[in-house]
């Protein structure tokens, strides 16, 4: 499927778009530098279900980097996000947004507009508020979630408290490497 980049620069409300060769951000990573091989996906998918099996909504969590990625599932695509309760929303980089774009996965309906957000280090930057159809974790499912598109091409993925308190109450076992979702 051809893309038309004018088409992609007024999706998300005439924002610059670079398009970085080489990009390491892109899907299924949820960290720049990092890629997760297919075999740990496969471990994941075996963990989920068998907690599904058992009527529980655990999800194995992975700790790289001193923080800890989490299978999820938006709009029906696999990631990996980092669990980050500091974070205010969902917040995916220009790359996973043209992704799930080019997938059909998000539409020009799912936008909302554009917002200003402060990041850890204080300084303000300007990103696309849009609406996520299904935010899937584990068993659960929770739909049209508020997220934020970074205009970067290597931000992470964060998984922040606009879907984690729909998602009710968390539980983390470090030892086991689990969350638990109530």
């Amino acid at each position: 499927m051809l893309i038309n980049i004018r088409n992609i620069t007024l999706l998300f409300i005439n924002f610059p778009i670079l398009f970085l060769p080489g990009c390491k951000g892109c899907s299924k990573s949820g960290i720049s530098d990092t890629v997760i091989a297919q075999g740990e996906i496969k471990n994941y998918k075996r963990t989920l279900n068998k907690n599904l099996n058992n009527g529980k909504n655990v999800v194995k969590m992975r700790k790289q980097g001193g923080v800890y990625l989490i299978p999820i599932k938006v709009n029906g695509v696999e990631l990996f996000f980092i669990f980050d309760t500091g974070a205010s929303a969902i917040s995916v980089s220009m790359a996973e947004a043209l992704v799930l774009y080019k997938q059909g996965k998000l539409s020009k309906k799912d936008i909302i507009g554009t917002e200003q957000y402060r990041i850890a280090d204080g300084s303000i930057h300007e990103g696309t508020t849009i609406i996520l159809r299904e935010v899937q974790i584990g068993n659960k499912t929770v739909t049209n979630v508020q997220a934020s598109v970074v205009h970067n091409m290597e931000a992470h993925l964060l998984l922040g408290q606009s879907a984690l308190e729909r998602f009710g109450k968390v539980y983390i076992d470090y030892k086991k490497n689990e969350i638990t979702f109530e």
